[in-house]
């Protein structure tokens, strides 16, 4: 008890240590924005709630729950690890992103009109499509899942690619700058936990993408024929082909409101989707 007290103790402070303050503030906040929607909100109150109950025991001299505890928690470092390493990545990929932002500039804008126009074609059609256009954050790993074809962005392409029963059709297709990378390719599927059951394999696998990289998804509905994008872990509907396009360029140019320049777009978590979307 002592301890504690003098931990409440009235201490002069610095300059510096307000700098301190402030900086593990803000590490604090970024950590509690980048849990938020996750998995790991929960296992976060879970281990904050196990450390409670450990300084309850020893405030309570129980020694055999104590010893249990001190025991378990000498792991704790390895399943913080563990537990948040899909947040560890995320963290360090933006970290390396940001370290190396304004190096290579040239992305898939040219390609742009192209995507918007097949994606157009695809949805009046109800042909299912999943386009990733990369940033920063390469995608080699997911390309090579797939076919390569290295070939320049066009619409008969595009759309040739995802037309039914052609052997490319239900994977990924990955664009690198002005250039279609491959086809045909795996992602990962998302594990948020607050979103909708009702999404179907397509639209979790561009979540996924997404919050693992600073990619850009394009989803296509081959059940109701909507257009989607998905970007930062969060995905809005219903685009038309300019609000695509302006959604797009606004991705790629990096500007504060890319994830809201089209109007009718909504996101899982305020609208959910219609049981015809389950297979999209």
């Amino acid at each position: 008890m002592d301890s504690v007290l003098g931990f409440f103790q009235i201490t002069s402070f610095s300059f510096r240590d307000l700098i301190d303050i402030a900086l593990v503030t803000f590490i604090v906040y970024r950590f509690l924005v980048l849990l938020k929607g996750t998995r790991g909100v929960q296992m976060t109150m879970g281990i904050v709630m196990l450390l409670l109950f450990f300084w309850v025991t020893r405030f309570l001299n129980l020694a055999a729950v104590e010893w249990l505890l001190s025991n378990v928690l000498t792991y704790i470092f390895f399943a913080i690890i563990v537990l948040y390493q899909a947040e560890i990545r995320s963290v360090l990929t933006r970290i390396g992103v940001f370290s190396i932002r304004g190096h290579d500039r040239t992305r898939a804008r040219d390609g742009i009109d192209e995507i918007v126009q097949a994606s157009s074609t695809l949805a009046a059609r109800k042909i299912g499509a999943l386009i990733i256009l990369e940033r920063e954050v390469g995608l080699r790993d997911y390309a090579e899942t797939g076919i390569a074809l290295d070939a320049v962005i066009t619409y008969d392409l595009l759309v040739t690619i995802f037309f039914p029963k052609t052997p490319l059709h239900d994977g990924a297709t990955i664009i690198r700058k002005n250039r279609i990378v491959a086809a045909g390719c795996f992602l990962p599927l998302t594990l948020d936990p607050h979103l909708s059951q009702e999404l179907g394999t397509r639209h979790r696998a561009a979540i996924g993408v997404t919050e693992e990289t600073d990619a850009v998804a394009v989803i296509v509905s081959e059940e109701t024929g909507t257009i989607s994008m998905a970007i930062g872990g969060r995905i809005t509907r219903d685009y038309s082909g300019d609000g695509l396009r302006t959604a797009l360029r606004a991705a790629l140019e990096r500007r504060p409101d890319a994830r809201a320049d089209a109007a009718p777009a909504q996101s899982p978590e305020d609208q959910p989707a219609s049981p015809s979307q389950g297979a999209a």
